[in-house]
């Protein structure tokens, strides 16, 4: 509780609340119980991340537009350019920032539309670890963890399990590995990744 009754939170950033605490007050008589109100400071963990729409058909950017509206809580305008990679096909980027998990949110509301490649980032946050997420219409969805730097990250019990698979042959330890990785993603995602070099990446915030 700060002056003269007024909240006030201390940490940047955070959300505040107000909540009734019991206060015993001892008179001359029967003590008896007053109600104060303090202030609650709840911090609220915010990462950041990039939408890449590589490739869709014209026919998809007002359901793109909805899908992230629906998760971001919030009006989104797209600035969509040909993607040279098809006559028909047109591209977009955009950068959020939200609560930590709105990456997944964002590559689900996405999912399941054909002619669709796009890709999701999640930075990592207290907590979190970083993520990517990659699609394409042939090969569907692929998540994988993410480093500070952008790397792919293996855990440890994917790791065993890939060994476990294997068998000791190398041969398909590598194929397991290359799928943990999402290379097939990578290999078929990578000439639309170079097509879109050069754009510019619009920022929007989370509500909420």
């Amino acid at each position: 509780m700060g002056h003269n009754g007024r909240d006030f939170c201390f940490l940047p950033g955070s959300h505040c609340v107000t909540a009734p605490v019991s206060v015993e007050v001892v008179g001359e008589d029967v003590p008896r119980t007053q109600e104060v109100r303090v202030s609650v400071s709840t911090a609220r963990v915010v990462t950041r991340g990039v939408v890449f729409i590589h490739s869709t058909p014209a026919a998809l950017c007002p359901h793109i537009i909805w899908a992230l509206q629906s998760v971001l809580g919030r009006r989104v305008e797209l600035q969509w350019t040909s993607q040279p990679l098809g006559p028909k096909l047109l591209r977009t980027e955009l950068s959020w920032a939200g609560k930590a998990g709105t990456g997944a949110k964002i590559a689900s509301a996405l999912r399941g539309w054909d002619h669709l490649r796009y890709e999701v980032t999640e930075e990592p946050s207290p907590g979190s670890d970083g993520s990517r997420w990659s699609h394409t219409p042939s090969l569907g969805i692929h998540h994988t963890w993410t480093s500070a730097s952008g790397d792919a990250v293996i855990n440890e019990d994917r790791l065993r399990a890939a060994i476990s698979v294997s068998r000791g042959d190398s041969a398909v330890l590598a194929q397991e590995l290359d799928l943990l990785l999402g290379r097939a993603w990578d290999d078929e995602l990578e000439c639309f990744r170079y097509a879109g070099e050069g754009t510019t990446v619009r920022w929007l915030h989370q509500v909420g």
